[in-house]
């Protein structure tokens, strides 16, 4: 894709978030869009939203369990990024129409407290750059319509991100075995999904070292205080006002996302 064509798809996909209307799949439009030039549509909006004031808190990877790419029909994990105005507060009503398609998922998130970059980057490395990990609520969600998503559209469109909710109970890794946390997922009270930490990629640590080593040869490092999501330990569901989401991890505690009810 040209310069032009990357520029114009980033518009349409800024424009859907302002009227709240998806655009039609990407890919269909431009056939021969490859992984880089979603990644080049993906920068083009992080710089008009870092223009307008938010800041990166972090990053997320998207995709990184067989239960993810199963339902989204890709092969391969990617990644976005988490601006400041994504983080909303356990217990608080999240506003529900600032989405268009949104679903939610399990994840134990990453507080760094050293940086981290690749090339080279080990499980070692990312062990040591870890300050603790937090329980996690994702709200993904698609500027695309009907999540008729291939990896260039969810790439193109920030790895499908909507919103995080992180719980308040920090858990250092030399507490835990994150391969081996189980997750049950409640919606609404009705137990909806069970999962572990394994099902990302084996260890949610691998899918830290994936980032990592994966933004290095464009120049970026991982920040201190910056939070990352490995990736989803369940499939992701559909959630609309009125829904509460509690996702209990054993060792880790639980987190709540409540959606504010119907106007």
């Amino acid at each position: 894709m040209d310069t032009n064509a990357v520029s114009d798809v980033a518009a349409q996909l800024l424009q859907a978030y302002e009227t709240g209307k998806p655009i039609p799949p990407i890919i269909d439009s431009h056939p021969g869009a490859t992984v880089g030039d979603a990644y080049r549509i993906q920068q083009e909006q992080v710089r008009t939203w870092l223009a307008g004031g938010e800041m990166i808190k972090g990053h997320k990877v998207g995709l990184s369990s067989a239960a993810m790419q199963e339902q989204m029909g890709v092969d391969q994990p990617d990644y976005g990024h988490l601006l400041s105005g994504m983080f909303h507060l356990e217990q608080q009503p999240i506003r529900t129409a600032n989405f268009l398609q949104p679903r939610i998922e399990p994840e134990i998130a990453f507080v760094l407290g050293k940086p981290l970059s690749g090339p080279g980057a080990t499980v070692a490395d990312a062990a040591r750059a870890v300050e603790f990990v937090l329980p996690a609520l994702e709200i993904v969600d698609s500027r695309i319509q009907d999540w008729k998503i291939s990896i260039v559209d969810t790439i193109a469109d920030n790895a499908s991100s909507g919103g995080v909710v992180l719980g308040s109970k920090p858990t250092p890794l030399s507490a835990v075995d994150l391969r081996l946390v189980g997750c049950t997922l409640h919606q609404r009270g009705e137990l909806v999904a069970t999962g572990a930490g394994g099902a990302v990629l084996g260890s949610p640590l691998n899918s830290l070292v994936w980032l990592a080593n994966t933004l290095g040869p464009h120049g970026v490092t991982l920040e201190a205080g910056h939070v990352v999501l490995p990736g989803s330990m369940t499939r992701a569901f559909p959630v609309s006002a009125g829904d509460t989401v509690v996702a209990n991890m054993a060792g880790l505690g639980s987190v709540t996302a409540v959606f504010d009810t119907p106007e």
